[in-house]
């Protein structure tokens, strides 16, 4: 099978697209037949290797010291069930799902070997495959942060970054549990954020929310480099902190203030539940929510796709589509 590989770290252009073994599917095991999947963050941080300090090392050995432990980008897919393994029962042959990969990564590829007990799920019913690649990573954490903050109607929340992957489901789903949103991120990405829902949106070139007495009861803070102290002043007393991309001191902090004060700050990343995908299923199905695609590009134009992404200017999720022609 074809898949876009990478054997050293460094700049988009290390990938390079090879012939591989295709994929065996064991007893409790699916084969995906790939037909879209993504580039987001965590692709390009992974391939390039740039990561925080204290975060490099312990990462360094989990994903290979000297090269690549596991030579296949792509954390989300959508796809076709190619054959089950024997001891399979939710999913047959011809199935349309999507699933996240998680750490094991590989949806870069024709082909991909899933536990059908993991973050797999049929596919929303009115999503194409490359709308429904963007859903899991973005969907999930993005479910399960909001969950952990309780939002719920009439609260005020403000989703700083919320024009990437995460920051458009957290803007949809917040909305969905009654909240009045407020959405932070650059100028180009404003009318998007209005159009999926956003109350209020907030152009951090022109203004900086921390600063302008607003007080909010969940901030959801996407951005690597926020200011811990001067983000925690915009919540309100009871408020709750929510730190997707967190440092290793405000990490600290945040549990130091957790346990000082009646402030609550999250930090911990969702795991790949069956039933959180079903259920994200359940809302776009009913119109509630939806992906937003920037751009798409073939397998073959990963390396575009990757140097797209770097430059921070995603709205949404960035698609590859995956060509079976022989």
């Amino acid at each position: 099978m074809k898949a876009m590989v990478y054997h050293e770290y460094g700049s988009p252009e290390v990938l390079r697209l090879e012939d591989v073994r295709k994929p065996t599917v064991g007893d409790d095991d699916v084969l995906i037949k790939v037909h879209a999947a993504t580039v987001g963050t965590w692709d390009c941080e992974a391939r390039s290797f740039t990561f925080p300090l204290w975060f490099w090392l312990p990462l360094r050995i989990a994903m290979g010291i000297r090269r690549p432990r596991w030579p296949i980008l792509g954390q989300e897919l959508a796809g076709e069930i190619e054959s089950v393994g024997k001891n399979v029962r939710r999913f047959k042959k011809g199935d349309p799902v999507f699933a996240t990969t998680g750490m094991g990564f590989g949806a870069h590829a024709q082909y991909r070997c899933l536990p059908s007990a993991g973050g797999l799920a049929i596919k929303p019913a009115n999503m194409s495959y490359e709308q429904a690649a963007g859903v899991p990573t973005g969907g999930l954490n993005a479910l399960h942060f909001l969950r952990r903050a309780d939002v719920r109607s009439g609260q005020r929340v403000l989703v700083n970054g919320a024009g990437g992957n995460i920051g458009v489901f957290a803007v949809q789903l917040a909305k969905h549990f009654g909240a009045h949103v407020t959405a932070v991120d650059s100028t180009e990405k404003l009318d998007m954020l209005r159009e999926i829902g956003a109350d209020e949106v907030i152009d951090y070139t022109q203004n900086d929310f921390r600063t302008n007495g607003e007080r909010y009861d969940v901030v959801f803070d996407l951005v690597f480099k926020s200011p811990y102290s001067q983000s925690l002043r915009s919540l309100e007393r009871n408020g709750c902190y929510l730190l997707a991309n967190p440092r290793l001191l405000s990490m600290i902090r945040a549990l130091w203030t957790s346990a000082t004060s009646s402030k609550k700050i999250v930090f911990a990343f969702a795991g790949a539940k069956p039933e959180d995908l079903d259920f994200l299923r359940e809302l776009i199905e009913a119109g509630r929510i939806t992906s937003v695609i920037d751009r798409c590009y073939s397998l073959e134009q990963l390396p575009q796709a990757h140097a797209y992404v770097d430059t921070g200017r995603r709205k949404g999720i960035v698609v590859i589509t995956v060509d079976h022609d022989e």
